[in-house]
């Protein structure tokens, strides 16, 4: 019988009434916001009360949740209800790169950022058919886990927690990156040391509770982050049009967009070949478009720390349901950042281009003094700053062109209440919605990352009598090491966080994915081809992305878009300072450190998609070699038989001492 501790029964028999006063005080505390803006309390006291009390809230829930019981710090206990889980998926789904990143690559790509909104929500898609209620039936702990007990053995187990690593850790950096962006930027503090303020948040809240503290504090924060993402949209829709439902008013903005664009080249403040937001595949190729799809929805549902949601629930049912939740609980934000994008976009439109060089907005010195949004190739640090940098270009008129203008990717959301007069307590409160996302996703990372270190390698490889206290205290101290190395990582600025991001969901589909669907779906796969498979698969797809991101010289060029090239046809590089070195003789808008700008190489393929050659790669040498080796044990195919009924129990039960 369970016991009714804090995150007993007690807990989960009152989620709704607890909740409810959460986003009630939540709603609360912003209104409290605002009035202190309205008596005139600085914007950057009011930017640490935002920081500190989400954190704060955070943190508490994480000490309340812990724990020195196994299951309950590895699945929470298995008992969180779909709906919960649901929301604490999409919570620990909604990463910095969708909070922060995913209107500003809409910003950019325009129509073709619709690839990562069509693969990332269609992705669910392949979790609820192919994978996660078979994995909750099967019983695991852990990815690794299932691969272990699936294939036989260690070996499975090694090199899916190798793999485990190389997507969590790449994905966790990410993470850590946006909210360095965030803290930096509201703070007052260098990206360096926000990035470690950001760190102390993301551990305070799963370090001792493991997954059940995760779990509550996801359901919190998934309450912040779409909160703090429908509010300024739905302001702005009501304001321009009247109707404060962004979903059904962007189309009208899109109609204006396109009108100013028309307008930007007719007056000369945009060149004939401007980028326009509505058109087609003018950022990616149609081959790239419908590969990075791809990537995105097998990468969902291969990605370790998502899969691990669904060992939670109560039973293989609940699992199939609270996939549904998440894919509504994402739908939310996911239907609304394109409606976001258009509304930034119009914004900027309308108020910055074509104004005097003179009259710029305080906003663009704000994000300038950081670096994220340039004025004739130089940061917009100052006014005097922009004057200088656009009297070096020949011929300026002093005038602001479309081509001039720069802004990082990873800002857009975050600028956009600024960039639209908003009150600042709603800018605020986005960034207070994206540490959410950020930190949410962060937790479920390192979690998946420690607990693959700690029950695979430490427990069932290394030592397999050790106490269930050393088992934890191993894995906290693992998630703090992992945790420190992130950060530093991150302080390096290694690349944006939609390209980290993307380069985590190939890795994840190209070495786990043929393993994971062909270990449930097929009794003739057996541990020979499985492991050869993700060998072969995993390494095709990171030698690919790694040769094409540091060694271009080998074959591989720059950019293979079709619109992004200079007056005498040359690819831009993707470096802002470089690529507008020479402004006047831009052929498109560029934006800072964006995937868009990533390598190509063969068959002129962006490494964001780079699992398009490892993908098929693992599930035809897995299948292949399988067959020519002998098929798995009677005992095994009769398993996976129970393993794909819809009902019944978990099949592997493990020890919850």
């Amino acid at each position: 019988m369970a016991t009714k501790t804090s995150g007993g029964d007690d807990f989960t028999s009152n989620l709704g009434r607890i909740y409810g006063i959460y986003t009630g005080g939540f709603v609360a505390f912003v209104l409290f916001i605002a009035l202190l803006e309205k008596l005139g309390v600085p914007n950057n006291i009011l930017g640490y009360l935002f920081v500190f009390f989400t954190i704060a809230v955070y943190a508490f829930i994480g000490i309340i949740s812990r724990t020195m019981q196994v299951s309950e710090y590895y699945v929470a206990g298995r008992k969180v209800p779909a709906l919960y889980n649901g929301m604490a998926t999409g919570a620990d789904w909604m990463s910095g790169a969708s909070f922060v990143g995913m209107a500003g690559s809409l910003f950019l790509l325009g129509y073709d950022g619709l690839a990562f909104v069509l693969g990332w929500t269609g992705g669910y898609v392949l979790v609820a058919v192919l994978v996660a209620p078979f994995l909750r039936k099967f019983g695991a702990y852990t990815v690794p886990d299932f691969l272990s007990a699936r294939y036989g053995g260690n070996l499975a187990r090694f090199i899916g927690v190798i793999v485990l690593l190389c997507c969590s850790f790449t994905y966790v950096v990410a993470q850590i990156y946006a909210t360095g962006i965030i803290a930096s930027r509201f703070l007052g503090m260098s990206f360096e040391l926000a990035v470690f303020v950001g760190l102390a948040g993301i551990l305070v809240c799963s370090m001792l509770g493991g997954m059940r503290a995760v779990t509550w504090t996801q359901v919190a924060q998934y309450i912040v982050l779409i909160i703090a993402y429908l509010v300024p949209v739905v302001l702005l829709s009501a304001k321009k049009y009247g109707l404060p439902i962004p979903q059904l008013t962007y189309g009208q903005a899109l109609q204006e967009i396109a009108a100013l664009e028309q307008g930007f080249i007719k007056n000369g403040l945009a060149p004939a070949t401007m980028k326009l937001h509505a058109a087609p595949f003018t950022s990616y190729t149609t081959g790239n478009y419908f590969a990075l799809i791809l990537c995105l929805m097998v990468g969902t549902a291969s990605l370790p720390h998502v899969l691990m949601r669904y060992f939670t629930t109560p039973s293989v049912r609940e699992a199939r349901v609270s996939v549904a939740w998440s894919l509504l609980f994402i739908f939310l934000l996911y239907f609304t950042a394109p409606a976001y994008a258009a509304f930034s976009k119009l914004e900027v439109y309308s108020t910055l281009i074509g104004k005097n060089i003179g009259d710029l907005p305080a906003w663009v010195y704000s994000w300038g003094k950081i670096n994220l949004v340039t004025i004739c190739g130089k940061a917009a640090a100052s006014a005097d700053a922009v004057k200088a940098a656009c009297g070096a270009v020949s011929g300026h008129a002093g005038i602001l062109r479309w081509q001039d203008f720069g802004i990082n990717t990873d800002v857009v959301v975050l600028s956009t209440p600024e960039i639209a007069g908003l009150p600042y307590v709603i800018a605020g409160l986005v960034a207070a919605g994206g540490l959410a996302a950020a930190l949410s996703t962060a937790d479920g990372l390192l979690l998946a990352i420690a607990n693959a270190l700690s029950h695979d390698i430490y427990y069932k490889m290394i030592d397999r009598h050790a106490p269930t206290a050393r088992r934890l205290i191993v894995s906290r101290v693992l998630l703090v090491v992992v945790a420190i190395l992130a950060a530093w990582t991150a302080s390096t600025k290694p690349a944006d966080i939609l390209s980290m991001v993307s380069w985590a969901f190939s890795l994840a589909a190209a070495g786990l994915f043929p393993a994971l669907v062909l270990g449930v779906w097929s009794k003739r796969v057996n541990a020979t081809g499985a492991i050869a498979g993700m060998i072969a698969g995993f390494s095709v797809c990171i030698v690919y992305l790694v040769v094409t991101r540091y060694f271009p010289g080998f074959g591989v060029k720059t950019l293979g878009m079709t619109s992004l090239t200079n007056a005498a046809g040359a690819p831009l590089i993707p470096d802002m300072a470089k690529a507008l070195a020479a402004p006047g003789a831009m052929d498109g808008w560029v934006l800072a450190s964006h995937p868009l700008a990533s390598k190509v190489g063969w068959m002129n393929m962006n490494n964001i998609s780079s699992a398009i050659f490892g993908l098929p790669v693992g599930f035809i040498v897995t299948y292949v070699v399988s067959l020519m080796t002998p098929a798995p044990s009677v005992e095994m195919q009769r398993f996976l038989d129970e393993v794909r009924k819809p009902r019944g129990q978990t099949l592997m039960e493990e020890k919850t001492a």
